[in-house]
C-alpha cells in the first residue's frame, strides 16, 4: 500500500514551496494593476488616463486599442472581450491595465483615471433574465422513455421548485501571473493555471503571437477548485499585455477582495420540477427545468449545464425522464468551473425530491433511496443510455447502514426531538454516483516526458498541474513502483508547455487518470529499449518481458532471481550502447462518446461511488447549526495514496458543507458583492467540521482499465455534503411531527432555517 506523505508537504510546513508571488525575476520587476468597471451594465462614453501616465513610475496604460492581437479570452465562444470597449457587462470588468514600478503606484495612478459612463440597466437575477429572456445559449435536453404515459401511470405528483446558490472558490492563492519577455518575440508566464495550454494560447491570441512564441509553466498553485480552469487566463493575458509592451517583467496578484470581485462563481441555479411516483415509491416519471445564471458570457457555462443534466439522477434508476437545460445572461462576472462542475445542482434536485417523497408517503428517506438505487443486473441504463458497470452502491448501502447505525439512530432522535421544545436533530443519507471523464471527448488525452539520466534517477513531466490535490505524489508512486525506484529517485518537474504540448485542463478530477496513464505508457517505451540492453547482460536472446521484473533498485529475471544487475549499472550500460534514456508518453481515454442531438452515448469511462450519514442538531430559535456526525464510505477503487484520497474526502466533503450551509453570496441592486472579504465570505471553519467525523474506503473494489486499477477522488465527495443539507431540513420537520414539507433552499442559512421553521409554526399555530 502506498502511504507517501504529500511531495510539497515538508516545503509547505516550512514555508519554501514557491508560488508565484515568490518568485523573483529581478530588479526590472513591474507590478500590474487593473482598472475594471464599478458599473454592473453601462455604455463607456469616454476614458481618460493621460493624467495617470504622467505619475512618476507609472510605465505603461494599456486600453483595448493597445492589443496587438485578439481582444477575446473566451475559452470555448469568443464572447469574452479581454478589455472592455465601448461595454461594460459586469461590475469588475477590465477597462485598462496599468504598469507601474510598485502596486501603490498602480492605486494613485487609477484615482487620476477618469471614465465616463452611461448606465444601462442591468440584469442581476435569474427572474429578471426569464423576464427579459436574456438567454446565453439553445436549451439542450436529455430524455429516455415516455414522460406522458410516465406521470399517467403514477398514483401520485409532486411538483416544485428548487433554488441552489453560487459559491466562491476561495482559493488561499490569488489569482497570479508574471510574464517575463525574453529575446525576438518570446514571452514565458509563470501563471497559478489548471489549464497550462489554453493560457499558452489565450495569452498567444490576446499578443497576436504563435504558440511555439509562449512558454506557460505552472509549479504548483495554492489551491484552485475549478477557479483556476479558464479565469486564470485573464490575469495572464494582462500581465503579457504589459510586460509585452514595457519589455519588462510583470506580475499581477489580485487581493483578495479583488478577486472576489472580478472573478466568476458557481452557478446558482433555479430548477423546476414534477415527479411521478407508485404508492410505495418507486419512481415513474421526472421532469426537470433547470436553470443556470452564467453571469455575464459563456466560459464553461454549456460544458457545465451538460453535467447537470448528466447528473439529474444521481444514483436512481428513472424509466421516464426529461431535463432541460438553459443557460441565462446576466449581469454579473461569467460564472465558471467549480468542485462538481453542475453534478452538485443536478443532484440537489432529485435528493430533494426523494426527501419530499419519503416525508409524503410518511417513510424514511433511506427506504425510499434504497427501492430507487440502480441495480447491477436491471434497471442499469441511465436516462443518456449508459450502461452502469461494477456498480457499488448495493456494497456502500449495507455497510454504511450498519457502520453509521442510521436505524438506531433515526429511533434515538424521534425520541430527543419528541423531548426537546427547541433544539430539533436531523440525520440524512445520501449517495453520489459521479462520473468521471471529460463530457467534451477529445480533452480525455495526456502526454508525458520521462527521462532518466545516467546515474539512475528520473525526472518526470506531465501535463497535470499541481494545486495541493497531491497529483504529483501519485505521479511518483506511478513511476517508482512502474521501475522498481524507490521514490527518492524520481522527480517531479514543474508543468510547462515546451515539455509536454497540447495538454487538457487538470479538472473533472481526472488529472491521476489521465497523465498517470500517460506517464506509464513513457515508461513502457522505456522498458522495452531496456530489454534489449537486458537481454544481452543476462546472456537470454529469448526472455520474456513478463519475466523481467524491476523491483528494490534492481533488476532481474523472474526465473532466474539471482540473475540481476542494480538500476544504475543498467542504465549506464543501455548509454554506453546508445540506447534512448527519454520517452514520450501518451494517453487517450478509450471508448468514450456523446451525440448531444440524439443525448445518448457513453460519456463517462466509469463512475465513482461514495455515500454519507450526517446528524445535525438545529436551535429554532436562532437557526444555528451544530453538525455532530458525519460518517462516509467512498469507493475510490485501489487507491493510489489512501492518505491523500483521505484528505480529499474530508477536504471536498467539507468544501460541500460551505456550499451547502453559510457560503451566501450577497448582491446589491446595483449588482455590487457586498461580502467579498474573509470577514464576511463565511467559508466552513473548525467549528464546522463534524464533532464526530468517520471516513473509510471502500475494500476490495479495483477499478479495471484505469490506472493501477484506481478511481478518481477530487469531485464525488463534495456532493456527499447534501446529507448535511437533509439532515438539517430532517430536524426543521421535526418541528411539525414530520406532516409538513418544510419550504426549503441552498444555502440552508440561518435565515433560510428560521423563515422555514416559522412557516411550518404558523401551521401548526404555534
Amino acid at each position: 500500500m502506498n502511504k507517501l506523505p504529500h511531495d510539497s508537504a515538508h516545503k509547505h510546513v516550512t514555508g519554501e514551496s514557491v508560488y508565484i508571488n515568490d518568485i523573483d525575476p529581478g530588479t526590472n520587476l513591474l507590478h500590474g494593476h487593473i482598472v475594471y468597471s464599478k458599473y454592473a451594465h453601462a455604455k463607456i462614453i469616454a476614458v481618460d488616463y493621460k493624467k495617470a501616465l504622467e505619475l512618476e513610475g507609472v510605465v505603461k496604460i494599456l486600453s483595448y486599442k493597445d492589443i496587438p492581437g485578439d481582444n477575446q479570452m473566451g475559452p470555448v465562444f469568443h464572447d469574452e472581450p479581454c478589455l472592455a470597449v465601448n461595454e461594460v457587462n459586469f461590475i469588475g470588468q477590465a477597462i485598462l491595465l496599468i504598469a507601474a514600478k510598485t502596486k501603490e503606484i498602480c492605486r494613485e495612478a487609477e484615482k487620476l483615471v477618469n471614465i465616463e459612463y452611461k448606465e444601462l440597466e442591468a440584469i442581476l437575477d435569474l427572474d429578471t433574465a426569464f423576464n427579459k429572456d436574456s438567454r446565453l445559449h439553445p436549451s439542450r435536453k436529455i430524455e429516455c422513455g415516455n414522460i406522458t404515459e410516465g406521470f399517467v401511470n403514477s398514483d401520485h405528483i409532486l411538483e416544485g421548485t428548487l433554488e441552489t446558490g453560487g459559491q466562491e472558490h476561495w482559493y488561499l492563492e490569488t489569482q497570479s501571473a508574471l510574464a517575463v519577455p525574453g529575446e525576438d518575440q518570446e514571452i514565458k508566464v509563470y501563471s497559478s493555471t489548471q489549464h497550462p495550454s489554453e493560457t499558452q494560447a489565450i495569452v498567444a491570441e490576446v499578443l497576436g503571437k504563435f504558440r511555439n512564441e509562449v512558454e506557460v509553466e505552472v509549479r504548483r498553485m495554492g489551491g484552485a477548485f475549478g477557479g483556476k480552469e479558464t479565469q486564470a487566463n485573464h490575469v495572464a493575458a494582462w500581465a503579457a499585455l504589459l510586460a509585452n509592451a514595457a519589455g519588462q517583467a510583470v506580475k499581477i496578484h489580485l487581493t483578495r477582495d479583488e478577486d472576489q470581485i472580478m472573478t466568476g462563481k458557481r452557478h446558482r441555479a433555479k430548477n423546476f420540477y414534477k415527479v411521478g411516483f407508485n404508492h410505495t415509491g418507486q419512481l415513474n416519471a421526472l421532469k426537470v427545468d433547470l436553470h443556470l445564471d452564467a453571469g455575464s458570457s459563456s466560459d464553461l457555462t454549456m460544458a457545465i449545464l451538460e453535467r447537470a443534466l448528466f447528473h439529474i439522477d444521481n444514483a436512481y434508476y428513472i424509466p421516464n425522464l426529461r431535463v432541460v437545460g438553459h443557460t441565462w445572461k446576466t449581469n454579473l462576472p461569467s460564472n465558471t468551473a467549480f468542485r462538481g462542475f453542475g453534478g452538485p445542482q443536478g443532484m440537489a434536485v432529485i435528493e430533494n425530491i426523494m426527501d419530499r417523497i419519503a416525508r409524503f408517503l410518511k417513510k424514511d428517506p433511506f427506504e425510499i433511496r434504497l427501492k430507487n438505487f440502480y441495480q447491477n443486473e436491471i434497471n442499469n441504463i441511465t436516462h443518456y443510455k449508459q450502461k452502469i458497470e461494477n456498480n457499488r452502491l448495493e456494497l456502500l448501502e449495507k455497510q454504511i447502514l450498519k457502520s453509521s447505525e442510521y436505524l438506531a439512530r433515526r429511533k434515538q432522535l424521534k425520541l430527543f426531538n419528541n423531548s426537546n421544545k427547541y433544539l430539533k436533530r436531523g440525520i440524512a443519507l445520501s449517495p453520489v454516483k459521479f462520473g468521471i471523464s471529460f463530457t467534451t471527448a477529445f480533452l480525455n488525452q495526456a502526454g508525458a516526458l520521462v527521462n532518466i539520466y545516467r546515474d539512475g534517477t528520473i525526472l518526470v513531466n506531465h501535463g497535470g498541474t499541481e494545486m495541493g490535490q497531491g497529483l504529483n505524489s501519485k505521479i511518483i508512486h506511478v513511476a517508482s513502483s512502474e521501475l522498481g525506484l524507490n521514490p527518492v529517485s524520481i522527480k517531479i518537474n514543474a508543468t510547462n508547455t515546451s515539455k509536454v504540448p497540447n495538454t487538457s485542463a487538470t479538472a473533472a478530477s481526472s488529472g491521476s487518470d489521465l497523465n498517470g496513464m500517460a506517464v506509464k505508457n513513457a515508461i513502457d517505451k522505456l522498458k522495452l529499449r531496456l530489454e534489449v540492453i537486458i537481454k544481452g547482460i543476462f546472456k537470454n536472446p529469448q526472455l520474456n518481458s513478463n519475466d523481467i521484473i524491476y523491483k528494490n533498485g534492481k533488476v532481474f529475471d523472474r526465473n532466474n532471481p539471482d540473475t540481476s544487475i542494480t538500476f544504475p549499472e543498467l542504465i549506464e550500460k543501455a548509454y554506453l550502447e546508445r540506447t534512448s534514456l527519454s520517452a514520450t508518453g501518451y494517453y487517450k481515454t478509450p471508448e468514450i462518446h456523446y451525440d448531444r442531438e440524439k443525448g445518448e452515448g457513453k460519456p463517462f469511462h466509469y463512475f465513482a461511488f461514495g455515500m454519507a450519514v450526517s446528524e445535525v442538531e438545529v436551535d429554532t430559535l436562532t437557526g444555528y447549526v451544530k453538525l455532530l456526525r458525519t460518517d462516509i464510505l467512498h469507493d475510490v477503487g485501489r487507491s493510489l495514496n489512501e492518505g491523500i484520497d483521505m484528505g480529499q474526502i474530508e477536504g471536498g466533503f467539507i468544501q460541500g458543507v460551505g456550499w451547502v450551509t453559510t457560503e451566501d453570496l450577497k448582491y446589491d441592486q446595483n449588482g455590487n458583492l457586498l461580502n467579498h472579504s474573509p470577514d464576511t465570505y463565511k467559508i466552513p471553519t473548525i467549528q464546522d467540521i463534524p464533532k464526530d467525523f468517520r471516513i473509510d474506503l471502500l475494500k476490495n473494489v479495483p477499478n479495471p482499465n484505469t490506472i493501477k486499477q484506481s478511481k478518481a477522488v477530487g469531485e464525488p465527495p463534495f456532493m456527499l455534503a447534501l446529507s448535511v443539507w437533509l439532515a438539517i431540513k430532517d430536524a426543521i420537520s421535526a418541528v411539525g411531527d414530520h406532516q409538513f414539507e418544510p419550504e426549503f433552499s441552498l444555502p440552508a442559512t440561518n435565515e433560510v432555517i428560521l423563515e422555514s421553521i416559522e412557516k411550518i409554526r404558523e401551521k401548526i399555530g404555534r
